[in-house]
């Protein structure tokens, strides 16, 4: 063996870490030359093989290294041999192991090198595009300069284009030039601009001097209308007989305004724009000025002589002093008069209905608070039915009672007004309004004065414009206050003698015949109706008020007792009244105890708007008491009997219903169809 292999050739690899392996010969020929790049081959093999190889290895490498340490554990010396052929087979895995390191490594190099320079490339490409960016950004800026470039012409507005060849001379237009050239076109419009302003110029200086002409003719012309004045006076003078047979008061209405010029500023606006009104939309108001004229004008003295007439009063009041000194009392008592002193004149106005009632409201002005008051008085053509329980209905201190919403008139409105009353010790406002009147919000609007409440104003002026945007709804609600609360009127007399009067148009609301009939109607206060037991949860959801009238009713049918309590707004009938309800038949009913009870307030409280009837539902109430009626037979009617009881059934069924109860909570059919006739549930 030793002699064959040294007679073969021998042959020596040389390792380089570049270019490619290379065979190299000799010249003698004994001995072969070959070169190898691990760079070459890394770029020949494919890395996936790569790894398969060394997960193979690693896979080997571990079997041979079990095997191994089995063979030592076991301690014998005849494996000593395949554990030495395992180590070798071993090494040489190693090496094949340090081998794919060192292409891993090659890899990674060139892989880094190729990303450095695909790097570089894209810095360089983005260093370019950012120089181009700021080039187009500069180019942007340059443009939108021009662009917003403006010329001293453009702020003049010059004729239009057809315009300017149709009107200007051919001298100026140049219309061969203009109509290809824009620039020389726009010179030419300044130039006929010009020529226009001259020519205006002149035009206007000759107007002034008509003008001047003008108001010297005016002066003439006035002066013979003041010598015309005498004449116009004793012609007024001798027409006063035909203005009375003809029943046209030209001469009344000339000393109203007359004395209007002595009112102050609010009652001034109220009486001009109720005048107003009172021309163009309603010939049933009338409007009058009462009051002592004298004294009013005596609040407009010159200077000079309220400051005589002031020392004509120190002078007396030293004199009085002298004679008497006033105690604490009776200064603040002089005091609180003062500042709660009326104007000498006031406002009256007289509103008319269609059946011949009037509303007469009397307005005064606080000098001292700067506030509007007003009182009310009606005046009915028939005689008004007597009656116990509709005492407040016509009352001045209640008929004008929230006219709008919360208004109720016992505070006055001027916020500065609590300071002026704290000097004087007067706790409320409401301890003078019987003397001086209601200070309403709306009174305020109609004197054009507003108070802020978030932003006080030193001094609040009368505006016209104010009152005139309440004045015409304000005129409506005060009529239309009258007409219900006389019809309300009618309606308790009726009620007080155990009948409800229903009218025609309301009677396909109700039955034919409806057995439980009114026993009584009665008044009583906001004290005794929160007394009442089943009206607490009324109380306590805000919808009984002070403000508001109260009453209590009681319907019967046979031992069946309903008791009713009723809360009306002071604003009905755009509001409608609240009823509670206690059944007392067998035991006490109420809302809290009875579904069916809760329901009957449902059909009167919730439902009441069918009962409004034609226009503007004064009937309401009256048929919110028939509906209870109907619902009490209903109720008693569809009652369940005890067939333990003998003998006939006290509420016979009359009523013709779909179902007697629905539902868990067993309620009853109380909502009637008027076309068909019978009860359903809603």
């Amino acid at each position: 063996m030793s002699s064959e292999s040294s007679n073969k050739r021998k042959t020596k690899v040389y390792r380089s870490e570049g270019g490619q392996g290379e065979g190299k010969r000799s010249h003698d020929g004994e001995q072969e030359i070959r070169g190898y790049s691990e760079e070459a081959e890394v770029d020949m093999k494919d890395p996936r093989k790569d790894y398969e190889l060394y997960r193979v290895t690693c896979d080997e490498l571990q079997r041979l290294m079990a095997e191994i340490h089995e063979m030592k554990s076991r301690g014998a010396r005849e494996y000593a041999a395949e554990i030495e052929n395992r180590r070798i087979q071993s090494c040489s895995h190693f090496m094949t192991l340090k081998k794919l390191n060192r292409l891993a490594h090659i890899r990674l190099k060139k892989g880094r090198d190729q990303t450095h320079e695909a790097k570089q490339k894209v810095d360089a490409l983005h260093l370019q595009l950012q120089n181009l960016l700021y080039e187009v950004m500069h180019l942007q800026k340059e443009i939108t300069k021009c662009l917003e470039f403006k010329s001293k012409h453009e702020e003049i507005d010059l004729v239009s284009v057809d315009e300017f060849y149709r009107e200007a001379p051919t001298t100026i237009s140049k219309p061969n030039t203009t109509k290809i050239d824009s620039h020389q076109q726009t010179l030419a419009r300044l130039d006929w601009e010009l020529e226009q302003r001259k020519r205006l110029a002149l035009q206007y200086k000759e107007s002034l001097t008509n003008k001047d002409k003008i108001l010297k003719e005016i002066e003439i012309k006035k002066e013979y209308l003041s010598s015309l004045q005498p004449r116009l006076q004793n012609i007024m003078q001798a027409s006063l007989p035909v203005q009375e047979y003809l029943a046209m008061p030209h001469d009344q209405l000339h000393k109203q305004y007359e004395v209007a010029r002595h009112l102050p500023p609010p009652l001034y606006v109220l009486f001009v724009q109720a005048s107003a009104y009172s021309q163009a939309c309603d010939k049933k108001l009338s409007v009058s000025i009462e009051g002592k004229v004298e004294e009013a004008k005596a609040l407009f003295k010159r200077p000079e002589e309220s400051q005589d007439d002031e020392s004509d009063s120190e002078a007396e009041e030293e004199q009085t002093t002298k004679r008497r000194r006033p105690t604490v009392g009776l200064q603040l008592d002089d005091k609180r008069k003062e500042m709660l002193k009326n104007h000498p004149l006031s406002v009256c106005m007289e509103l008319r209905c269609k059946d011949g009632s009037i509303l007469h409201l009397f307005f005064y002005y606080l000098m001292n608070l700067n506030i509007l008051t007003v009182k009310a008085r009606v005046g009915t053509t028939v005689d008004v039915y007597i009656s116990v329980s509709a005492g407040d209905l016509l009352s001045p201190h209640s008929l004008l009672n929230c006219l709008y919403p919360n208004d109720d008139g016992m505070k006055t409105p001027n916020p500065a007004n609590q300071y002026q009353f704290d000097k004087v010790g007067i706790l409320t406002f409401s301890d003078y309004i019987g003397e001086l009147g209601h200070p309403y919000i709306w009174v305020q609007n109609l004197g054009g004065l507003h108070f802020p409440k978030d932003h006080p104003e030193p001094t609040v002026t009368a505006d016209n414009s104010l009152s005139a945007s309440y004045m015409e709804r304000t005129i409506k609600l005060l009529r239309l206050r009258l007409q219900s609360r006389l019809a309300l009127h009618r309606q308790f007399a009726s009620l007080e003698h155990g009948v409800v009067p229903v009218s025609s148009d309301s009677q396909h609301l109700f039955p034919a015949k409806i057995v439980s009939r009114l026993v009584r109607w009665s008044t009583i206060t906001y004290e005794d109706f929160v007394a009442i037991p089943f009206t607490k949860h009324i109380v306590d959801a805000g919808l009984a008020r002070p403000v508001d009238l109260f009453f209590r009713a009681l319907i019967e049918r046979g031992t069946a007792k309903l008791h009713v309590a009723v809360a009306m707004n002071p604003g009905y009938s755009f509001i409608p009244p609240v009823f509670c309800l206690c059944l007392d038949w067998k035991s006490e009913r109420t809302s809290k105890t009875d579904d069916n009870v809760k329901a009957m307030e449902g059909e009167v409280n919730v439902h009441c708007r069918e009962l409004q009837g034609p226009k503007p539902g004064h009937q309401i109430l009256t048929n919110q008491l028939q509906r209870l009626c109907m619902c009490l037979d209903v109720y008693l009617e569809t009652e369940t009997r005890d067939n333990s009881v003998e003998g006939p059934k006290e509420f016979p069924q009359e009523k013709m219903c779909l179902r007697v109860v629905r539902g868990p909570n067993r309620l009853k059919p109380f909502k009637y169809n008027p076309p068909h006739g019978f009860f359903s549930h809603r």
